[in-house]
């Protein structure tokens, strides 16, 4: 169940799956925290050697690709956005619009864990635009900007 304060919020996987429509192979992240309506979130993504992207990229140095880094960021966003909106069991669907100034500057392989720091720099209605870097143990392994467009499945 989600945390019930305002200023801060946390949700684990299933109220994840309850925001956003994305399932396995492609939920990318594990838990969202410290939540702050309309401005800010940390995802938390534990990579595994498991995920099916590492049998191909690369089987004998599994380097998590740039664009699941992204993806992950882009989910934390939407948990964020979903929250914000109270729009939990809408069924949200998330499109992107814009990656921008994205930047890739170390690799992210198994067993490293993904902090995605997402903040919002603009958010009003279906339009939100937003700052997020990736770390794994404090150092930025990724950045970018990115703008998406939430739509309920009806508007689709």
């Amino acid at each position: 169940m989600l945390d019930v304060n305002p200023e801060l919020l946390n949700a684990d996987i299933q109220d994840i799956k309850r925001m956003i429509p994305h399932r396995y192979p492609f939920l990318l992240i594990d838990a969202v925290r410290d939540i702050k309506l309309n401005k800010s979130a940390i995802g938390i993504k534990n990579v595994t050697f498991n995920e099916p992207h590492f049998q191909g990229h690369f089987p004998e140095r599994p380097v998590m690709p740039g664009v699941t880094i992204i993806e992950s960021m882009a989910q934390t966003a939407a948990v964020l956005v979903v929250k914000t909106l109270n729009m939990i069991d809408n069924k949200m669907l998330v499109y992107f619009l814009t990656i921008d100034k994205c930047k890739f500057r170390h690799v992210v392989s198994p067993p490293d864990q993904l902090e995605l720091h997402v903040k919002v720099l603009r958010g009003r209605g279906k339009l939100w635009k937003f700052y997020g870097e990736a770390k794994v143990a404090g150092k930025i392994v990724a950045e970018a900007e990115f703008t998406a467009m939430m739509v309920p499945p009806e508007e689709a």
